[in-house]
């Protein structure tokens, strides 16, 4: 499988740097922005030369653009882009730090796709596959939660997910290649043995239903790496879908 150039949003932590472990030890170039550049380059002191770190924030659309080229091209744009960007959950209030976290990351990612694609450094038909990592708990289609995660869900974790239905939409709404990833509730810890089910949802509603309770931020990034973005330049079945993943 040939090497792809992979723009890294939110790998700080969770679900995104342990996609990019697996895209920078693949021999991946890798793209990652990040407010604290030192703090993902403790992650890597070997420091591999297939990993760049750009600073800057993730609702910026000029820095999130600046990473959609080859370092060395910049005719050569990126096969993909991990979108794992989010906040932090303040459970006594129940909101969050920044309640629009996702959805004006999403807003800046496709407007800096859309930049981009209008100076035609890779053709007007550039178009890059976008992981979004979203969550169980609001699908249109019907319950995708265990029963007993119902009032969990909709309570105490109401603003996030407002927050994401409404990035999620945006993505729908974009004609953009995607994949809208859903972690039942996140934990650490990876489990490389355990099955990692995959519910699946198109336009038109539930294609393949999987409900659980859990599943570790570690397998989310390995999912998303082996399955999405190796996969970037074609043969993704789950192209314009969104996808559960639990154990």
């Amino acid at each position: 499988m040939s090497t792809k150039t992979i723009a890294f949003l939110g790998a700080t932590g969770g679900c995104g740097l342990s996609a990019l472990r697996r895209a920078v030890a693949a021999g991946h170039t890798c793209i990652a922005l990040c407010r604290t550049p030192s703090k993902l380059a403790a992650q890597f002191p070997d420091r591999p030369a297939n990993l760049i770190l750009r600073e800057g924030n993730a609702h910026d659309v000029a820095a999130v653009a600046a990473c959609l080229s080859h370092p060395a091209d910049p005719a050569r744009l990126v096969d993909a882009v991990n979108f794992s960007i989010g906040g932090t959950v303040n459970m006594t209030k129940l909101t969050m730090d920044d309640p629009d976290v996702c959805k004006k990351g999403i807003a800046a990612l496709l407007d800096a796709i859309a930049a981009v694609r209008a100076e035609e450094r890779g053709g007007t038909t550039w178009r890059p596959l976008v992981a979004v990592v979203s969550t169980t708990g609001i699908s249109q289609h019907g319950r995708d939660v265990p029963l007993l995660f119902v009032p969990f869900y909709h309570y105490a974790l109401h603003v996030p997910h407002e927050d994401k239905k409404v990035a999620e939409q945006r993505l729908f709404d974009s004609g953009e290649r995607f994949v809208i990833v859903r972690p039942s509730l996140l934990v650490d810890g990876e489990k490389p043995d355990r099955a990692i089910r995959v519910h699946v949802e198109g336009p038109q509603g539930i294609e393949r239903k999987e409900v659980g309770y859990f599943i570790s931020r570690d397998d989310v990034g390995r999912w998303m790496f082996e399955n999405l973005l190796q996969k970037a330049g074609g043969g993704c079945e789950y192209e314009g879908k969104a996808v559960g993943l639990t154990w």
